[in-house]
């Protein structure tokens, strides 16, 4: 058994590695105003080589699945109950609904267009909850296989673009079909994929618009648990063929996702404890995502073909259009 020593001398080269090329990213989103974690998948996978270094695999192992589950538990420090109660029955029953369809159209069409069921559900869960870091956990839980790094990439570069996407857009649209800033506010929080992409999306029609936005998107946000631990149910059944193993029924890292809801609910914690783990949070899903950049292999990402694109593009289109023709029932 290794001691503590020899593992931190056996993780330090790899994990380094990626904690530079997600403080790389971070400030590169921030200085251009981009997706951190694009430029971090990106710089991960022009970085590639590096991981064929024995030395450094251990290190980006770590920093891939650990420190992944430990960013995502972090994030329900942004969800509250009062969050949930604040946007109302009708716009949290449209929430669920939106969700739930979503998973469901991109697991049947995934189907349709012969691709994996499990594919279709990371791809609907990244574009119904909430991105880059819906994609992450989803990943987290779903059997391994020898394209599973490949489909996650996928997915956050997909669901990151779109986005992206959707960010400019979305305004456009609400605009144009004449909405007022509380429907605004519900279909740009209700279907853009990212947190990030949300608030820049709904603050550039109005203060008002920004604010319910964001709400009614730390409601998809709270949904993230329910799903993931679906998903755990329905692929317990569907152990990887190669090394025998199923997720484990409740995975540490939903355990504290829920436990960082409820101290946030119950108890006021100072802001700047809040914004500091919230940050950490972020932090390490960056570096996580630049380990699962770094391990890519582009050859195996350029072979994906043209139907997971449509698939992800379809996922959108009907999650937009599912808001917006309910939007006057809740608004």
């Amino acid at each position: 058994m290794e001691t503590l020593k020899e593992q931190y001398t056996t993780l330090f080269p790899g994990f380094i590695i990626a904690a530079t090329v997600g403080f790389a990213a971070s400030f590169l989103g921030e200085h251009y105003g981009a997706p951190a974690m694009l430029f971090a998948l990106l710089l991960g996978m022009a970085l590639g080589f590096v991981y064929e270094d024995g030395k450094s695999k251990p290190g980006v192992d770590f920093a891939a699945s650990k420190l992944l589950r430990l960013g995502v538990a972090l994030l329900g420090l942004r969800i509250a109950f009062a969050d949930v109660l604040a946007v109302g029955w009708q716009t949290v029953t449209l929430i669920v609904v939106g969700v739930a369809t979503t998973i469901l159209f991109g697991i049947g069409v995934a189907r349709f267009f012969g691709l994996k069921g499990r594919f279709g559900a990371l791809t609907g869960g990244a574009v119904a909850i909430c991105g880059a870091s819906a994609a992450l956990a989803i990943s987290a839980v779903l059997p391994g296989h020898k394209d599973h790094e490949r489909d996650t990439v996928f997915a956050v570069i997909g669901v990151t673009s779109l986005s992206t996407l959707a960010m400019i857009f979305y305004p456009i649209i609400s605009a144009a079909l004449g909405l007022n800033d509380a429907e605004a506010g519900i279909f740009i929080g209700a279907t853009i994929h990212d947190v990030a992409q949300v608030i820049g999306a709904g603050y550039s029609i109005s203060e008002q618009a920004g604010d319910l936005a964001t709400v009614t998107k730390l409601m998809r946000v709270a949904l993230l648990l329910p799903v993931v631990l679906t998903f755990v149910l329905a692929f317990r059944s569907h152990p990887d063929a190669a090394q025998g193993k199923r997720p484990p029924l409740l995975p540490l890292f939903l355990v504290g996702f829920v436990i960082c809801v409820v101290i946030n609910s119950l108890v006021t914690l100072p802001e700047v404890v809040t914004s500091g783990l919230t940050t950490f949070s972020r932090l390490c899903l960056i570096t996580a995502i630049a380990a699962i950049g770094l391990k890519t292999n582009l050859r195996k990402l350029a072979g994906v073909g043209f139907r997971p694109v449509l698939l992800m593009v379809a996922e959108t289109v009907w999650l937009a259009a599912l808001i917006l023709i309910c939007l006057p029932f809740v608004a």
